[in-house]
């Protein structure tokens, strides 16, 4: 695995007007940086920086000979501050509700600053890491040649907004925060079609049901692994996607940027909703060219981000061509010479 590395950042300001230390970490796979084209990879809800490799989460898509090459590409993931991945208590953030989706793209623009990165080849994340993919590029609309959001959208719609709240109500009030909001967001991450094909009513024992079994198991996982104040924390970051706030409507908010956008939407997502995808890539389509949108196809909702990699890398490859990885790296080697 990687090594865990990390950029202070002393007195950002939050939106309150308050300053805060924080401590960002991130990890780096493939080629060594400005060595090739770098992409930064945005990890979802409970996800981390440790996107490749023998317990990588995406290593299904990201690897040597794998969809993102890392032979070709430089890959770069910040784990959203908080998030308790490095297991460091005095890292994580009680006062969650002072930061947002926004907030976190300010910090991976500060990361990125301090470590002397001016251009990315692309910015990609799944859920809320598509969010903040949105968020990054709203920012600098120069900074990133493909942007692309996976199981996603540029806001929180009501509904997710909604979902939210009730997770927030049982982080904050169950006696069993971690497992009991695991369990509920889990029938959120999947539909009714896939729970049927998955359990079809069997039951594991006398009046316990398989998809009961499965669901406190999930939810003990997380109990496990993860930290109440990061679950907290990232619920609410996913409540707080919005590009549009305090800046004026979406057209007017997307018009500067100049990056290829690529919409990968799914069927039957019950999170972040198809129609939501379509309508923004209608709306894109009238002013940009340089805009995509993909469908994956699946009964499994939400969560077929992680399911599905075939349909996805499908997707995907026409982007990350290994020519194109190339290409770049010969520009890369012709301006350190030039600068030199």
């Amino acid at each position: 695995m990687s090594k865990l590395q990390y950029i202070y950042i002393s007195d950002f300001k939050l939106p309150s007007g308050k300053s805060q230390d924080i401590y960002l970490s991130y990890q780096l796979f493939g080629q060594p940086l400005f060595q090739a084209p770098i992409v930064l990879v945005n990890h979802a809800l409970t996800g981390n920086s440790n996107v490749c490799g023998k317990d990588g989460w995406w290593s299904d898509i990201i690897g040597e000979d794998k969809c993102i090459d890392t032979k070709n590409y430089t890959i770069l993931a910040f784990n959203i501050p908080g998030n308790g991945y490095d297991q460091l208590e005095d890292h994580l953030i009680d006062n969650y509700k002072a930061f947002n989706a926004r907030v976190v793209a300010q910090l991976f623009a500060e990361g990125l600053r301090q470590l002397k990165i001016t251009s990315l080849f692309a910015v990609i994340g799944g859920s809320v890491g598509g969010g903040i993919a949105w968020e990054l590029a709203a920012l600098h609309p120069n900074l990133i040649e493909h942007v692309i959001p996976i199981a996603s959208d540029w806001k929180s719609t009501d509904w997710l907004i909604a979902n939210c709240y009730i997770q927030d109500a049982i982080l904050n009030h169950s006696k069993a925060p971690l497992s009991d909001a695991r369990m509920h967001a889990m029938t959120l991450y999947r539909t009714p079609e896939s729970f049927t094909s998955k359990f079809q009513r069997s039951e594991k024992a006398a009046a316990i049901f398989n998809v009961e079994s499965w669901l406190s198991f999930h939810g003990q996982s997380l109990h496990e692994r993860f930290h109440l104040a990061a679950y907290k924390l990232m619920n609410h970051i996913l409540k707080t996607i919005d590009i549009t706030r305090d800046r004026g409507n979406f057209m007017e908010v997307v018009a500067p940027i100049t990056s290829d956008i690529h919409i990968v939407t799914i069927n039957s997502d019950l999170f972040f909703k198809p129609e939501e995808n379509w309508k923004t890539y209608v709306e894109l389509k009238q002013k940009k060219a340089n805009v995509t949108i993909s469908e994956i196809k699946s009964i499994h909702g939400h969560d077929a981000f992680l399911i599905e990699f075939n349909q996805l890398i499908k997707f995907l490859k026409p982007i990350f061509k290994n020519d194109v990885g190339l290409e770049s790296k010969v520009r890369l080697d012709r301006n350190s010479v030039l600068n030199n």
